[in-house]
C-alpha cells in the first residue's frame, strides 16, 4: 500500500460523514505520487497526515432575532486549515447545505489555490447555514452582526483575513466589517470584498470571472488557439457566471448559457450581460425573468431535464465555464461536452467537476483548467485589498486588472511547466496540485513541527 493510499484510509474511516471533503482530499492526492517517489521527505515529515488535518476548526451558534421578533439559531464555522504560507485566507459561505464537511473541501482546495497565486495567503474557509433567500434587509444585517460578535475573536489583519463566497456579497461584507469595527474599535483590512467606501478594491466583483476567462486564454495559447469567434456554455448566474460571460464578450466568445437553481438560459444570440445584471443583480429576480425580457431567449426548468444533469452542459459548445457551485457537472454531463464538440473545460466554482468527470477530460486530453487554477482570480485579488489597506492606498481598475491577469498566466505557466517536470505534459490537473501543494509542504518542512 502506498503513502497515498494508507492516508485515504485514514481519512475515509476517520470521516466517513465528510464526502465533500473526502472527494478533495482524493483528487489531489492521488496526483502527488510522482512526487512523493521522487523526495522521500514529505513521507518522512507526515505532511500528507498533518497537511489533510486543520490546523484549528472553530465552530459556534449564531443567535438573533428576526423581523417577527422571533429568536433564530443557527451554526457558525471557521475552518483555518493551513497558515504555512501566510494568514489564513478564504470565503465565507452563508447557505442552507453548510456544514463541516463541506467547509473542510473548501479550505482545503483553498490552501493549493492561494499558493498558486504566489501571495503569502494560507487556506481557509467558513461560514453558516443561514439561508438568506427570503430574509430581509434589516434581517439580514442582524444575522450579520450577529455571525461577526462571535467570530471576531479569531481573524485579524496578519491572523485571518475572511473574504465573500455563496450568499454573502458587498452588502453582507460591510454589516460584518462594521460589526468587526464596533467591537474592536480597529479600522483595518480584516475582510475582503469590502465596499470601495471603505477600503474595497476596483476588479473584486469581477475577478474570478475574468480570471477564469485570462486562464483559458493562457491554456489555448499553447496550441495557438483563441477565445474568439468561439461558444461557450456557462453556468450560474452569480458574479463569477456574471463576469465571466462578460469578459468572454469583451474577448470576442459568444456566452450563451447561464442558469440558477430553477432553471436554465439558452439564449441564441448571446448572453447580454447587462440584463443578466439587472435581473440578478438589481431585480434579485429569477432567470425566468431574463427569458421574459430578452425575446428569443429560451428558459428550461430544472424538472425538465434528468435527475441529477445539467441542463447547460447539453448545449453545443466550443468551451464550458462551470461556474455555478460543487459537482455540478457530472460523468454524463461531461460526455454530452465532449460529444458535442466541447475542447475546454474551465472551472469557475470550486471543484464543480465530479472525480469521473474530471477523468474524463484529462483522458480525452482538452483544455481543462481545474478550479484551485483557474477561479484563483477572486482570491489573489482579496489579497491585494489586504496590500492596498495595509498600504493605505487605492489602485486605479486597470492596475488591479493587469496584475490579475499575470497571476492567472503565472498560475497556468507554473501548472503547465510542474505537469511537464513530472512527466505528464498538458495535465494540469497532475501540474496545479504538485506545484501548490510543494510550495505549502516545504514550507511546513523549514518551519519544523
Amino acid at each position: 500500500m502506498t503513502y497515498v493510499q494508507r492516508v485515504m484510509r485514514g481519512l475515509e474511516e476517520k470521516y466517513a460523514y465528510e464526502p465533500e471533503f473526502l472527494q478533495a482530499a482524493h483528487n489531489v492526492l492521488e496526483t502527488l505520487q510522482p512526487l512523493l517517489d521522487s523526495d522521500g521527505k514529505y513521507e518522512k515529515n507526515k505532511i500528507l497526515e498533518r497537511i489533510v488535518e486543520p490546523e484549528r476548526t472553530i465552530s459556534f451558534r449564531v443567535q438573533w432575532v428576526d423581523d417577527k421578533g422571533e429568536v433564530q439559531v443557527n451554526k457558525g464555522y471557521r475552518i483555518q486549515f493551513n497558515s504555512a504560507i501566510g494568514p489564513f485566507k478564504g470565503g465565507l459561505r452563508f447557505h442552507p447545505s453548510v456544514n463541516q464537511g463541506i467547509l473542510k473541501f473548501l479550505g482545503f482546495e483553498q490552501i493549493l489555490k492561494n499558493s498558486l497565486t504566489g501571495l503569502a495567503i494560507g487556506g481557509a474557509k467558513g461560514g453558516s447555514d443561514f439561508d438568506p433567500k427570503g430574509r430581509s434587509e434589516m434581517e439580514s444585517m442582524r444575522f450579520c452582526q450577529a455571525f461577526m460578535t462571535e467570530l471576531y475573536r479569531h481573524i485579524g489583519p496578519t491572523v485571518d483575513v475572511p473574504a465573500g463566497d455563496i450568499g454573502v456579497g458587498g452588502r453582507e461584507i460591510g454589516y460584518l466589517f462594521g460589526q468587526y469595527k464596533r467591537l474592536t474599535r480597529r479600522y483595518e483590512g480584516v475582510l475582503t470584498g469590502k465596499n470601495l467606501l471603505f477600503g474595497g478594491s476596483l476588479a473584486r466583483v469581477e475577478a474570478t470571472g475574468y480570471g477564469a476567462v485570462y486562464f483559458a486564454q493562457s491554456m489555448l495559447s499553447t496550441t495557438g488557439e483563441s477565445l474568439e469567434g468561439k461558444t461557450c456554455a456557462v453556468s450560474g448566474a452569480g458574479n463569477v457566471a456574471t463576469y465571466c460571460c462578460e469578459k468572454l464578450r469583451q474577448v470576442g466568445a459568444k456566452p450563451v448559457t447561464v442558469s440558477d437553481s430553477r432553471g436554465m438560459i439558452y439564449d441564441p444570440e448571446g448572453i447580454d450581460v447587462a440584463l443578466l445584471k439587472q435581473v440578478k443583480e438589481v431585480e434579485r429576480a429569477p432567470l425566468t425573468r431574463y427569458a421574459e425580457l430578452k425575446p428569443g431567449a429560451q428558459h428550461t426548468p430544472t424538472s425538465a431535464y434528468p435527475k441529477g444533469r445539467n441542463a447547460v452542459w447539453s448545449v453545443p459548445c466550443d468551451a464550458a465555464f462551470p461556474s455555478a457551485t460543487q459537482n455540478e457537472l457530472n460523468l454524463a454531463d461531461a460526455q454530452a461536452l465532449l460529444a458535442n464538440g466541447c475542447r475546454c473545460v474551465v472551472e469557475g466554482a470550486n471543484m464543480p467537476s465530479t472525480i469521473d468527470a474530471a477523468h474524463a477530460f484529462v483522458k480525452a486530453g482538452i483544455h481543462y483548467g481545474p478550479a484551485k487554477a483557474a477561479n484563483a482570480g477572486g482570491v489573489a485579488i482579496s489579497q491585494l485589498e489586504m496590500a492596498q489597506n495595509a498600504s493605505m492606498q487605492s489602485w486605479s481598475f486597470e492596475t488591479v486588472d493587469g496584475k490579475l491577469l499575470k497571476i492567472m498566466q503565472g498560475i497556468h505557466n507554473s501548472a503547465a511547466e510542474t505537469a511537464k517536470e513530472f512527466g505528464a505534459p498538458g495535465n494540469l490537473v497532475l501540474g496545479a496540485n504538485i506545484a501548490g501543494f510543494r510550495k505549502v509542504a516545504d514550507a511546513m518542512i523549514a518551519q519544523g513541527i
